[in-house]
């Protein structure tokens, strides 16, 4: 482990056996999710925007390491509320997988479809540059209008490649990171409440 990733591991606490607590503090249980669909069951709600941003941030920053997600509230909900969480958080990234899979079927049709099409027009160009040498039917529109062919297939070819290339990793990057955080354990704790100290409060008191 490098030493930039130790510190920026040190900065989590870990549950005693040693997974990175990825902490949430929250009022009430509401507060997680987008105000629009807080009317909705908690297995269709929206998480909150900003919330699903720490999260898959988070998530992105400790990298491989074993994670829980603790969410920490003024309350401890009820156990069936808790349950209700856990559903709309696995739900709700299991969602995001599938919709970072789907886009990237896109990607993949796109880039064949650009890919063949550029391999045609080269093999249309090919057959045209051949009949034209072999014909004797050289000029200039014809040269150019064959050159012209033999461009726009590498065009296409090179942009379906791109397109592959550059945007296949990142896909797979989130799809991956969605699964993460829809599998992991979601943990509830209470705030704590810091008692104020007797003695120093009637310490300051005596100075009045």
């Amino acid at each position: 482990m490098s030493p930039v990733k130790k510190r920026i591991l040190e900065r989590y606490e870990k549950t005693a056996d040693g997974r990175i607590i990825i902490d949430v503090a929250a009022g009430r249980v509401e507060d997680l999710y987008e105000n629009f669909d807080r009317t909705a069951p908690y297995h269709k709600k929206d998480l909150e925007e900003d919330l699903v941003y720490y999260l898959t941030e988070c998530v992105r920053e400790i990298g491989s390491a074993d994670f829980v997600i603790s969410f920490t509230f003024d309350q401890l909900p009820a156990a069936e509320l808790m349950k209700r969480v856990r559903t709309s958080v696995h739900k709700f990234f299991m969602y995001q997988k599938e919709l970072e899979s789907a886009a990237m079927k896109t990607m993949l049709r796109t880039s064949l479809m650009l890919f063949f099409i550029g391999l045609a027009i080269l093999g249309l160009s090919l057959w045209l540059n051949l009949d034209i040498w072999s014909s004797g039917n050289v000029s200039f529109v014809n040269t150019l209008f064959s050159e012209g062919l033999t461009i726009v297939a590498w065009v296409s070819m090179w942009e379906g490649l791109a397109t592959f290339l550059l945007n296949c990793a990142p896909h797979l990057y989130h799809i991956r990171q969605y699964r993460k955080i829809a599998d992991a354990e979601v943990l509830f704790f209470q705030q704590q409440v810091t008692v104020p100290d007797t003695a120093a409060i009637l310490l300051d008191q005596s100075r009045v």
